[in-house]
């Protein structure tokens, strides 16, 4: 039976993700350029309506995070019930490599033009593999070897999934907040879990 403090820990990592979000969008519509998001205006009362706005949008990218990384764990432990841990890890490391020539190839067949050559596709993949990395080896030290591969999926696959709405737009500005906030909220939550969950696997 779940404890009254462990209810509170997720119930703080669920408000604690979704301001996260939030500020996350902020701080990358800031370093982007609020460009459209103020309507070109210059008034104040723009400037705080976009700002609330785009926090809005932020909160709801973190719920989309939010609903992936529980999906994931939930999608993980089926694998492992139904494959056997080496053959599961190794479907994750294809799908791992699908996903991230995905975002490359069909990105540039579905939106390059003759002036475009497919290394320009080439930025969102190599950024998330390299931030998965990173944090796969984090999650990885923090609990233990077997969680290099997972880690790594989620921060790849799952959040290519998620933004998906983004990505098929083709829109730089509105791809780059969503994945970035997506990208932010799932290290979040992949980093903190363990920290969550403790208590509960000593008593079990």
């Amino acid at each position: 039976m779940v404890s009254t403090l462990n209810i509170r820990r997720f119930l703080f990592m669920f408000l604690t993700t979704l301001l996260l979000g939030g500020i996350t969008i902020l701080a990358t519509g800031l370093a982007i350029g609020w460009g459209d998001m103020t309507g070109g205006g210059d008034q104040a009362s723009e400037l705080v309506a976009a700002i609330i706005w785009m926090f809005i949008v932020g909160l709801l990218f973190s719920m989309i995070s939010q609903m992936g990384f529980f999906a994931y764990l939930l999608v993980h432990r089926l694998g492992l019930g139904v494959f056997k841990p080496k053959l599961w890890t190794w479907i994750q490391v294809l799908l791992i490599a699908f996903v991230l020539f995905d975002l490359v190839y069909f990105r540039y067949i579905a939106f390059g033009t003759e002036l475009d050559t497919w290394t320009q596709f080439t930025t969102l993949p190599i950024i998330l593999l390299i931030v998965g990395l990173i944090a796969a080896f984090i999650k990885a030290k923090l609990t233990n070897s077997k969680a290099f591969i997972p880690a790594l999926f989620f921060l790849t696959v799952v959040t290519t999934v998620e933004a998906v709405p983004a990505i098929i737009q083709n829109d730089q500005n509105w791809t780059t907040m969503m994945t970035t906030t997506i990208l932010v909220c799932n290290l979040y939550q992949l980093l903190i879990l363990q920290r969550l969950t403790k208590p509960i696997e000593q008593k079990a």
